[in-house]
């Protein structure tokens, strides 16, 4: 049994299993995502979305299975048209998923028991789906009916004239394309199959998940016909969607060789980093680290907050080397040179992006000598610290208490960026907690790199530098008790929000010993949560702990309240540099808590975000890179606090 293994009892029962998405990519932007009893609930699932330009479209929505037997069909597939209403009610056959290596559903069909497996073909937009008969007790007949949408993930379909569902005849399959301006798909077997011409559009096929978010929820599918095959017990074939046609009989060895790059995923650490390597997205020589699935693109902050948790810290510096010098340095730099358009990376003009590229650099010094890293880095480092000092940045402004400040008043300035009415719901303006205190640990950093590579002379002005703006960030953020989460003009705002954490757990803190501790044990009173942080403290009268409704609803609730577990990483490196070896068992404590959360919605990652109150619903990407980096760190943190202490123990027997 694996360590995620799920039975009978929990997948016939609807209430429990719709809730449990599965996630498959191709990590080049091609993903498959759906329910492990294979209905789909959201507009964003299918067996095959592909990127075609900036967005992404569903080809293949779904692959509904019939087991035939002395003229008897029993269908697999499962959709729902109504309100719990279902057809066909294929769950009903499926006896135990399983996904150590390869997601598996065993199905039981009277003394039929079929296994159903499905992968990606890395780095090409390809599924491949594998049956295998294990028991028939007689002659047994499969047939294949594809639903295909042909349409962006944000969009919906509904019966037309215009969908061509013509189907052209390739070996053991067929190709078809709906709409011309969409790649064509083809399906192949690896054996010869009979395809039967039959198309109808399927109405009304209702995705619960939009629904819950105030979206429009119902869309038709076009169902051009279907194919069969005999299969005799113990045999094995492969089914391929594609947007290119390939050998039928090399689809055994495609399998094989797919299978061997997957590795056993037993434990939390080891679907933790399964589930970082599914953000990578190649585009030619270039690679980026997507925010999440299945609506983001690829953006600088979420990028640079999650990428060395994503590459170093799962022990993959190929992919740190290709996302970073291949393809965020050379952005960064043409930022720099003032190139606004054309650059990948959305976000790059975002107040504090070059300052999360700065930390990310500075986490890699974890893996590599210090020295090195001054050498490949230092330099552009220490532009990106000019750029800021010699007003340069679009969104930012150093002035001259050596604090940046940031206007947040018409466009979000910061991470909280939720808008209303063209205005943001949380209008952080001025100087900001967590973008002063990124600043001030960049300006330490760039200090510690200009010493390492000789520089001696301008280090000491760096730091004569970052001194004046650590005295400035205690006088305008600290309030006696814990640190305001940004100060314009005479304005404080006190509100308890997790952004405060990052003055503590950033390498180079502009807070005392004591200071650090209020803040951590304010955090830990009011905003801890099994879950990460709370966006806001209970205690405000602006707390809106759960992310529901409409748009607009969830918008004013998104920062708010509701948990983000992006924020645990700096709480876990903040709470153990208070509380040292004695703060162990506790962060030890919460990392059981998200293996528990493996399970549940999207297995073996974690969501976007969780509500703010007891039971902690999750809600917004079904897998998020920031949430999965931050417990990745965690689990890091405390794996080095171990070696150390082993370390010291063994020193001290010499």
């Amino acid at each position: 049994m694996s360590y995620l293994n799920f039975d009978k009892t929990l997948l016939v029962n609807l209430e429990r299993s719709l809730s449990k998405e599965l996630l498959l990519t191709n990590r080049a932007g091609t993903y498959c995502a759906s329910t492990l009893v294979g209905c789909n609930t959201r507009k964003y699932h299918g067996q095959l979305i592909v990127p075609v330009g900036e967005h992404n479209y569903v080809l293949l929505s779904s692959l509904d299975e019939t087991i035939i037997q002395h003229g008897a069909a029993f269908n697999l597939g499962l959709h729902e048209y109504g309100e719990n209403q279902f057809s066909p009610n294929g769950h009903k056959y499926i006896r135990e998923f399983d996904c150590i290596t390869i997601s598996k559903t065993t199905y039981r069909v009277g003394g039929v028991v079929l296994t159903k497996e499905h992968m990606l073909v890395s780095f090409e937009p390809r599924i491949l789906i594998r049956y295998t008969l294990l028991d028939s007790g007689t002659a047994t007949t499969m047939r294949f009916k594809p639903f295909l949408a042909f349409r962006d993930i944000n969009e919906l379909t509904q019966a037309n004239n215009v969908a061509n569902p013509s189907m052209e005849e390739i070996a053991n399959g067929r190709s078809c394309q709906l709409y011309d301006s969409l790649p064509r798909l083809y399906m192949q077997f690896n054996k010869q199959v009979q395809y039967v011409h039959d198309p109808h559009w399927y109405e009304g096929i209702r995705y619960r998940k939009e629904k819950e978010r105030g979206f429009e929820y119902k869309e038709d599918q076009m169902v051009p016909g279907y194919f069969e095959v005999q299969m005799r017990k113990g045999e094995s074939i492969i089914f391929s969607a594609g947007v290119s046609e390939l050998r039928p009989a090399g689809l055994k060895q495609l399998w094989e060789k797919e299978t061997e790059r997957r590795i056993a995923k037993n434990d939390m650490y080891s679907w933790l980093k399964n589930s970082a390597s599914q953000f990578y997205k190649r585009e030619g020589d270039k690679c980026y680290l997507l925010p999440g699935y299945p609506w983001y693109k690829a953006n600088a902050r979420s990028e640079f907050f999650a990428l060395c948790a994503c590459t170093m810290g799962i022990n993959r510096p190929e992919y740190w080397d290709v996302i970073m010098n291949k393809t965020a340095v050379p952005e960064v730099r043409a930022f720099l040179d003032g190139q606004r358009d054309g650059l990948h990376l959305e976000g790059m003009d975002e107040a504090d992006a070059l300052l999360w590229f700065v930390y990310a650099v500075q986490e890699y010094t974890k893996y590599a000598d210090i020295k090195e890293v001054a050498a490949q880095y230092g330099e552009l480092v220490h532009d990106i610290i000019g750029f800021y000092r010699k007003q340069q940045h679009p969104r930012a402004i150093l002035h001259h208490n050596g604090l940046l400040w940031v206007d947040g008043t018409q466009i979000p300035a910061t991470w909280m960026n939720a808008m209303e009415d063209g205005r943001p719901i949380t209008p952080r303006t001025g100087y900001v907690v967590e973008i002063n205190a990124y600043w001030y640990n960049a300006m330490c950093f760039d200090t510690e790199l200009l010493r390492a590579a000789g520089k001696d002379h301008l280090a000491e002005l760096m730091e004569y530098q970052s001194e004046l703006t650590r005295d400035a960030f205690v006088r305008t953020f600290w309030n006696g008790l814990y640190l305001n989460d940004y100060v314009v003009d005479n304005y404080q705002d006190k509100e308890v929000r997790p952004n405060q954490i990052w003055a503590v757990s950033l390498p180079y803190s502009p807070l005392d010993k004591r200071q650090q501790k209020a803040v951590v044990d304010i955090c830990t009173k009011e905003l801890y949560t099994p879950k990460g942080l709370r966006t806001l403290s209970p205690k405000s009268g602006n707390y809106r702990p759960v992310y529901i409704g409409g748009q607009l609803e969830r918008d004013r609730n998104f920062h708010n309240g509701p948990v983000w577990p992006s924020t645990l990483s700096a709480y876990g490196k903040a709470y153990l540099r208070v509380y040292q070896h004695s703060g162990e068992s506790f962060m030890r404590r919460l990392l059981v808590g998200f293996e528990a959360e493996m399970s549940e919605l999207c297995i073996g990652t974690l969501n976007e975000l969780y509500d703010g109150n007891p039971p902690y619903k999750g809600h917004g990407g079904m897998s998020y890179a920031p949430s999965v980096a931050a417990v990745l760190s965690v689990y890091n943190e405390l794996l080095a606090l171990e070696a150390s202490a082993n370390n010291e123990q063994e020193n001290a027997q010499k």
